[in-house]
């Protein structure tokens, strides 16, 4: 049985609202030596969602060194245990130096993490385009598995 159109249009919709207000994700990359490296990140997602994730890092950081060395391949999961909500997502994963977008998902509350602000030069966006999405609702007692969001968010087409 397939998905119609609106169907999917409302699960990445869902998605997005799951995801959208969780504090902290964890950032899964591969190592040189091909084991997987977890890490919390601030998620600081957009207020729409076109398939991409976003999160600040630092250029000098290890992920991103895992990230250039062709392991682009990672995992982001969410959890909201008070929403008894739980997201994991894959996809792939590119270094961004946009002052515009870095501007545009920026608040005071990352200078934990980032203390020179977003003018800083060794401050850069993770862009995690995703590839395929699972979330699992128990207050609604669905797993729902989403597959190709990376090309439906690209060319418009959610079919």
């Amino acid at each position: 049985m397939t998905e119609t159109n609106t169907e999917h249009e409302k699960d990445l919709e869902k998605l997005f609202r799951i995801i959208h207000n969780v504090k902290f994700a964890m950032l899964t990359t591969v190592n040189e030596d091909g084991t997987l490296h977890s890490r919390p990140m601030v998620n600081k997602q957009a207020d729409s969602f076109h398939g991409e994730l976003w999160f600040f890092t630092q250029r000098s950081a290890h992920k991103v060194t895992e990230v250039k060395k062709g392991s682009e391949e990672v995992n982001v999961s969410y959890s909201s245990p008070e929403l008894q909500s739980y997201v994991s997502i894959s996809g792939h994963a590119d270094l961004v130096d946009d002052i515009t977008k870095k501007k545009d998902l920026w608040n005071d509350s990352l200078k934990t993490w980032f203390p020179k602000g977003v003018e800083d030069l060794d401050l850069a966006l993770l862009r995690i385009t995703i590839v395929e999405a699972e979330y699992w609702d128990s207050s609604a007692s669905i797993m729902k598995k989403l597959y190709g969001l990376a090309k439906a968010s690209i060319l418009g087409d959610h079919s």
